[in-house]
């Protein structure tokens, strides 16, 4: 394991190379769901807790909860707010969030986010390594099961953010609306400008009318290969 500070002066995260711990989706997703100003947030799979880690330590009002299946991924959360001070306004939880239902936190949260798994189960994007399985591939939980649990624990007038594949795109709005959770917001995330997006950012919000702003996208490199400004706004250079 490495002790590293995503910026300087900023919070530090344990990586562990047998876990998912830090990709650009969970920066980008912490980004787009922090212009919401919530102050009691759910992040369901919440995996070393790097979403919460990041919005507590952006804003001091923020209590948190993060909800992961897998002991190993759940205890570096844990380890993760321990060492940044953050244990007192950040809560984790080992457990599986297709059963996972509180009934004095139904309608609680402000702001509920997710970076789930983005493959199905056979989609030929499997590992050898089980922990990054389960984060990769809808092995323990599939979208719907993400929508469902986000619906109840969603406030009335709360938002769900969510980083997830394009090619599931049409699947999210259905699910989503489905469950009552309306799509009001998306961006789209493109590695260059010239290139198709990669990921995609989606708000909804639980009890809204539909209507979906289609935000300008975002493009994280240059075409020489530099960061974007927005890119290293984000990560504070």
């Amino acid at each position: 394991m490495t002790i590293d500070l995503l910026w300087p002066d900023g919070p530090k995260l344990i990586r562990d190379p047998d876990v998912f711990t830090l990709g650009t989706d969970a920066v980008l997703l912490s980004h787009f769901a922090s212009a919401k100003r919530a102050k009691r947030l759910l992040d369901l799979g919440t995996g070393s807790g790097i979403i919460p880690l990041l919005l507590a330590w952006g804003d001091k009002r923020i209590t948190a909860a993060g909800v992961e299946i897998q002991e190993k991924s759940a205890q570096l959360a844990k380890e993760n707010m321990e060492i940044n001070e953050l244990s007192d306004r950040v809560e984790i939880i080992t457990a599986d969030m297709r059963h996972w239902r509180e009934p004095k936190l139904s309608g609680y949260f402000d702001l509920v986010v997710s970076n789930p798994p983005y493959f199905p189960v056979m989609s030929g994007k499997s590992t050898d390594n089980p922990h990054i399985a389960i984060a990769r591939e809808e092995l323990m939980c599939t979208l719907e099961d993400i929508c469902k649990t986000a619906a109840y624990y969603t406030k009335w007038g709360g938002s769900f953010c969510m980083v997830h594949r394009p090619e599931r795109l049409g699947e999210a709005m259905h699910l989503l609306s489905a469950n009552g959770i309306e799509p009001k917001r998306l961006r789209l995330v493109h590695s260059r400008p010239e290139t198709a997006p990669s990921l995609i950012l989606i708000e909804a919000k639980r009890g809204a009318s539909p209507g979906l702003v289609i935000m300008p996208p975002l493009v994280l490199y240059n075409a020489d290969g530099s960061d974007s400004d927005e890119v290293r706004a984000i990560y504070h250079r």
